[in-house]
């Protein structure tokens, strides 16, 4: 095993000697160490041993909360030799692979911006239905022209190191997968921009150039992002522990469970409590820091 800290600043040898002790609580020692990163970001990773069997997922939750005292990321990982060899990245869309909410910056066009941004932070946070959260978020859009789908896609950017993360998986033989709860109108620009091999989301359904306020067709909810991830594994002929599942919301918790690596990026309060692993970095290229690749490896 090994034991990956990530942070915004430098790690200071108090904050280490923090989690060094609290390792060794669980009975775990730190070994050697090699630096992952010192521009951007910082990070550091050590080889970990224990004198019982380590469960990487459930020692990884139980440092969550020194994690959030510290500020800094923490994951018990194996580390075997192809930790590197991941056949397929399955990623959410909104808040995840872009900085924004899809359906938060329609509803500033509608003039309805606060009250969907509500739903959103509720549903995102598990505390509503996200299939009726969906619904009476779209519902409001009714009458919205086409139009402004075009203005909102001109001014979606993708998040710090997404395409870093995406060029570094894809030459590693790896497909890429966008499954976004929100739409397709913007995922469909994806594939070509990114070199996606699959994308899904849920349908506006328009009449007369405006929106109706309705879907159209199977709502990718929660259920349907796990069952997506599970199917395009069989597509690309590969093992769920072979997978990386990367969301923020609640609806993404269920994918992430499944893939062998599910990380939980700038989540949620109740999605960082129950996600594998949590990063709190602004920068989706530190993903590849915990399948071991250093700074050095990653395109400028």
């Amino acid at each position: 095993m090994v034991l990956t800290c990530l942070s915004g600043s430098e790690l200071s040898s108090q904050v280490m000697a923090r989690v060094e002790g609290r390792l060794a609580d669980e009975g775990m020692r730190l070994g050697t160490g090699r630096t992952l990163a010192s521009r951007r970001l910082h990070g550091v990773e050590y080889s970990l041993t224990s004198s019982v069997p380590i469960d990487w997922r459930s020692t990884t939750k139980r440092l969550r909360g020194l994690q959030q005292e510290l500020g800094v990321d923490l994951a018990v990982l194996p580390a075997d030799g192809t930790r590197r060899e991941r056949k397929l990245l399955v990623i959410d869309m909104d808040s995840t692979l872009v900085r924004s909410e899809g359906i938060d910056e329609l509803a500033k066009e509608a003039g309805v911006g606060e009250a969907v941004a509500a739903i959103t932070r509720r549903a995102m946070n598990g505390e509503l239905d996200f299939v009726g959260a969906l619904r009476k978020r779209v519902g409001l859009l009714r009458g919205l022209p086409v139009d402004a789908l075009e203005q909102v896609a001109q001014r979606t950017e993708l998040s710090p190191g997404a395409d870093i993360l995406i060029e570094v998986l894809r030459r590693g033989g790896c497909a890429v997968a966008v499954v976004s709860g929100g739409f397709d109108y913007f995922t469909q620009r994806l594939p070509a921009r990114l070199g996606l091999a699959y994308a899904y989301a849920n349908h506006l359904e328009v009449e007369d150039g405006r929106l109706t306020g309705r879907l159209v067709g199977e709502i990718v909810d929660g259920r349907r992002k796990a069952a997506l991830l599970e199917e395009l594994a069989r597509k690309e002929a590969t093992g769920l522990d072979r997978v990386i599942a990367i969301g923020d919301g609640a609806n993404d918790l269920l994918m992430l469970d499944r893939a062998g690596l599910g990380v939980a990026y700038n989540a949620k309060p109740t999605v960082r409590e129950a996600a594998p692993v949590t990063l709190s970095v602004p920068d989706l290229s530190a993903v590849l820091f915990l399948l071991g690749y250093s700074e050095s490896e990653l395109p400028v």
